[in-house]
């Protein structure tokens, strides 16, 4: 209704007034009656597929391939490559253009003399009988006052789920550990090559008084992965069932089990 209003009074008053008159913009007036179709806009590139004013042509980035693959910096890496072509005076790029290359040609992995470390594999075990595969782990205990706490020592046998062996200490301590697993092998009559100790990653289970004490008696050792919580699953489950929270101080000082200093 507004736009006839504006074509019956735009040859008197001019497109302009008319619309100020019924109170229509002119732009959107013009918009609608528009003869020729809307100018087709482009498709928007992304940053990334833009061509960039400073961007190195086919010649210098093949140039580059070129020095990288050579047999003097075939197995070198590119950060050391491009450092001492800096050193000679030779420029062809960032370094990380070197990188960008590479990795545009499938061969980004770092060329180093060092060796890298394999992937972390998951501990499977199998005990096919008692004393062939054990797990042990220390668990923090909330002592009967304030700030004072005690240490469980539990080794498992996690065929049978017997307990073999067990300790509540003052402080944890790769020697207490040593002390425990020795008695408990001698009680057991652990024989050489026979056992498979599992364990965490805490500092007692990984010391060396406890790994050479371990060789020494012939037993393999073997830890969970790095970052892993649930690689040691039997001795958190013991943990779980034998040393409930609301427990746990009375059963320290009713003397529950064998205390040392």
């Amino acid at each position: 209704m507004t736009d006839q209003a504006v074509t019956e009074l735009a040859p008197q008053l001019g497109v302009r007034a008319a619309c100020a008159a019924v109170g229509a913009a002119q732009a959107s007036y013009y918009r609608r009656h528009r003869q020729s179709p809307a100018p087709q806009r482009p498709e928007p590139v992304p940053h990334r597929q833009r061509r960039q004013p400073r961007a190195l042509s086919a010649t210098e980035q093949q140039a580059i391939l070129d020095v990288l693959h050579s047999d003097r910096f075939v197995d070198v890496a590119p950060a050391e490559v491009w450092a001492t072509l800096l050193d000679e005076g030779v420029y062809l790029g960032s370094q990380s253009t070197f990188y960008r290359l590479l990795r545009q040609a499938g061969e980004v992995r770092e060329r180093r003399a060092q060796a890298t470390h394999p992937a972390k594999v998951k501990p499977e075990l199998a005990a096919n009988g008692p004393n062939a595969v054990w797990s042990w782990d220390i668990t923090k205990l909330r002592g009967p006052a304030k700030w004072t706490y005690y240490y469980l020592y539990v080794i498992l046998d996690i065929f049978s789920r017997y307990v073999v062996g067990w300790m509540v200490a003052s402080r944890e301590s790769a020697a207490l550990a040593e002390v425990l697993i020795r008695q408990t092998c001698a009680k057991q009559g652990i024989n050489h090559a026979q056992l498979t100790i599992h364990a965490d990653r805490g500092s007692s289970m990984t010391s060396k008084p406890v790994a050479f004490l371990l060789a020494d008696l012939g037993v393999t050792q073997s830890h969970s992965r790095p970052h892993v919580c649930n690689d040691d699953p039997f001795s958190d489950y013991a943990e779980g069932v034998v040393m409930p929270s609301a427990g746990r101080a009375a059963r320290v000082r009713a003397g529950w089990g064998a205390a040392a200093a």
